[in-house]
């Protein structure tokens, strides 16, 4: 399989014992499916370009008894830009003051939701900074309109950290899906990456919650952020085993400008491929979206995904008008496509690089063996 990636530099002497040994652990982890702290370690210490395209083929060898070359697509609405947590990387946390900000109303939503159905999308993911003004109340009445508008749906949301009880009411009134990175599984790195009042294991009982109620859960995390190690990046797969989400969003850190954490490098490319073909061996049956985020570090870099295990895109059916507002990293990809064009781009993409697109639900593999939508 043929890879448009950049080439790893490494300092010094990469012999052949090391790079069989690596690939040798490669191998292990395909078969067991976890290695121990200072085996993940070695390979992200070690690996080289030779290594990195072993890796990537085991990943997408890994997929295919499950998923074979389908990608699946969820209509994403952004739906508010006011946000008052405090992440540090973020450029929409509230501290920042240069960018207008916007939410969507419930009318509004299922607009955007009746247009992603007419370009047959069945899912649909509302994602917005955490705004208090999406009370329980009328999330829940959302979400009941959009259900009984359509019964062949499902409804992602990734609103944040809630309560038990508030993710209750809403996995009730029709939500079934959840995506809440965990951002990192290293407390050191989340201190440094978040404010001071936000909270490294309320974010972790929030996602025990989540799986408890019964979603499908998506945790994730970003690869590249200012300080992280190698040490860190080892901790979050073995805290994404242990979680055994159904879902995971990797992405690289993308630098913003208007943030404390501004005039740091970005993340890679090829670093996050290597993050995410490690994951599909971890957990061959989660859903991983190739994000818009690796698509604006790299014209490829989501086609490139799609070759190393990930299997979902996420076109932006929110209205054109407030897609560059909603600007958690700057230079987004796709925001003055109409939903239309950006539906033909996403499956010609998908198409030039041997995959083809899978407009159903698109649940986890196994979720029919707890499957709340009768």
């Amino acid at each position: 399989m043929n890879y448009i990636l950049p080439k790893i530099k490494r300092n010094g002497f990469n012999s052949e014992e090391v790079s069989a040994k690596i690939q040798s652990l490669i191998d292990k982890l395909t078969r067991d499916l976890e290695l121990k702290k200072e085996e993940y370690l070695y390979i992200l210490d070690n690996i080289s370009n030779n290594d990195t395209e072993y890796l990537f083929n085991k990943a997408y060898e890994a997929k295919l008894p499950y998923y074979q070359n389908r990608v699946y697509l969820r209509g994403l609405v952004e739906i508010s830009n006011y946000c008052k947590m405090g992440c540090k990387y973020c450029g929409i946390n509230y501290k920042i003051k240069t960018i207008p900000r916007y939410r969507l109303l419930k009318d509004e939503i299922i607009k955007c939701c009746d247009t992603g159905y007419t370009l047959g999308y069945r899912t649909f993911v509302l994602q917005g900074g955490e705004d208090s003004f999406y009370s329980d109340e009328y999330l829940e009445e959302l979400l009941k309109a959009l259900k009984s508008k359509y019964n062949d749906i499902r409804i992602t949301l990734s609103l944040g950290e809630r309560s038990y009880e508030s993710y209750k009411k809403l996995y009730d009134a029709g939500a079934d899906r959840y995506l809440l990175r965990h951002e990192t599984a290293s407390r050191r790195l989340y201190e440094h990456l978040h404010a001071s009042f936000m909270s490294f294991d309320n974010r972790r009982e929030c996602l025990s919650n989540l799986k408890e109620i019964g979603y499908q859960v998506g945790a994730g995390f970003m690869v590249g952020s200012p300080t992280q190690n190698n040490k860190d990046l080892v901790e979050d797969l073995l805290y994404l085993k242990e979680l055994s989400p159904h879902m995971v969003g990797i992405g690289p850190y993308l630098c913003h400008s208007d943030t404390e954490l501004k005039g740091n490098l970005s993340g890679t490319l090829t670093e996050t491929l290597i993050m995410v073909a490690l994951v599909r061996l971890v957990l061959p049956k989660t859903l991983l979206p190739a994000t818009t985020a690796l698509g604006t570090l790299d014209k490829l870099g989501r086609e490139n995904a799609l070759k190393v295990g990930a299997n979902v895109m996420m076109p932006n059916i929110s209205p054109t008008e407030s897609r560059e507002l909603y600007e958690i990293y700057q230079d987004k990809i796709c925001t003055g496509d109409t939903s239309i064009v950006c539906r033909g781009c996403i499956e010609t993409r998908i198409k030039a690089f041997g995959h083809s697109i899978d407009l159903s639900v698109g649940d986890f593999i196994d979720i029919e063996r707890n499957e709340k939508n009768d």
